[in-house]
């Protein structure tokens, strides 16, 4: 009839309802409308802050002869003498030579290690014995290197242990795991490697998780066996992962545990065993000398720093994958 309004179609009464809500909605901040994000971020945040980032005014103790019943402010200004006495050092130079080859030789062994256990748990097939050899590899890394220590004294050491009697049964005659520098060096790497390997699987398993099925599918249809599923596409898809942790694991290398080579090192194998951690410890805290071992700290961080940012910058260049 001519007297009646044309009805409106019901999607464009929508739209009109819900656009001023939408506009209203993109004026307000971000923080406003995800505000239980930031709210799950403030803990985290004021961690680091308190923990992290205010504690940093204590590297101006490298740059003084820090005396602590005057405190850091009130004690004098020494400029660079810390660095020049630690640079004078010979033992210096002996413990940054372990730290890095022990941290190298990790590298080397200990990191294909992780990803070689999560590429076998993930072809396991029995979903009970997958859980209990997942539960039994994580075991180790809950396990205090004090303990381990006490192991592997217990186990290899040459006159009383376990592995040298039965050498020693078998003919075979005792090796000095823990005296000679070589062996040393072994059983340090191999302890490493015990107890972290099972609870590295746990970041390249869950990136297992994430691979698209359908990809198996079709390497099925083509008659792809095994291995060549594992190297076509499980190794391609959690590449991304691999290189993010070896460009963090490269950022270490200038900083070592003190745990670990304190508690299996001994005075037969100084030479080798000696890294920063230790050295900090003997010179800096034993000693009381506070700005020598802040100053070791601060050359740590900054050789690190700059590790970090070339192992990054290379994985850009060469594999187009990166932290940033």
């Amino acid at each position: 009839m001519h007297g009646e309004r044309p009805a409106v179609p019901e999607t464009a009464l929508s739209a009109e309802s819900i656009a001023p809500v939408s506009v209203s909605k993109r004026r307000r901040p971000a923080w406003v409308q995800d505000w239980q994000l930031y709210a799950l971020l403030a803990l985290p945040m004021l961690y680091f802050l308190v923990f992290k980032y205010i504690p940093m005014y204590g590297v101006t103790i490298a740059f003084k002869e820090f005396n602590m019943f005057e405190g850091i402010w009130s004690s004098p200004w020494a400029g660079l003498d810390a660095f020049r006495e630690i640079f004078a050092m010979q033992d210096f130079y002996k413990v940054l030579r372990n730290t890095f080859l022990l941290n190298l030789l990790d590298l080397a062994v200990s990191f294909p290690a992780p990803i070689l256990l999560a590429l076998l748990l993930n072809e396991v097939r029995i979903p009970w014995f997958k859980k209990g050899a997942q539960t039994v590899l994580y075991l180790p890394h809950f396990i205090s290197w004090v303990i381990i220590g006490g192991m592997v004294y217990q186990l290899l050491s040459t006159n009383t242990g376990l592995v040298n009697h039965l050498l020693k049964v078998s003919g075979i005659g005792a090796i000095p795991f823990l005296t000679e520098p070589a062996y040393w060096i072994m059983t340090y790497v191999g302890t490493g490697v015990w107890q972290n390997a099972g609870w590295g699987t746990i970041i390249y398993l869950a990136a297992l998780t994430g691979i698209n099925k359908e990809l198996y599918e079709a390497a099925d249809v083509d008659g792809a066996g095994r291995l060549r599923k594992i190297w076509s596409i499980t190794l391609p898809s959690i590449k991304p992962t691999i290189m993010i942790l070896l460009i963090i694991n490269i950022g270490h290398m200038a900083s070592i545990g003190f745990e670990r080579p304190f508690v299996l090192g001994n005075p037969l194998v100084t030479d080798v065993s000696d890294v920063i951690s230790t050295f900090v410890y003997k010179v800096g805290v034993q000693s009381a000398r506070f700005s020598i071992a802040t100053a070791i700290g601060l050359f740590q961080a900054v050789v690190g720093l700059i590790f970090l940012l070339a192992s990054n910058y290379i994985s850009k260049k060469v594999t187009d994958q990166g932290i940033w």
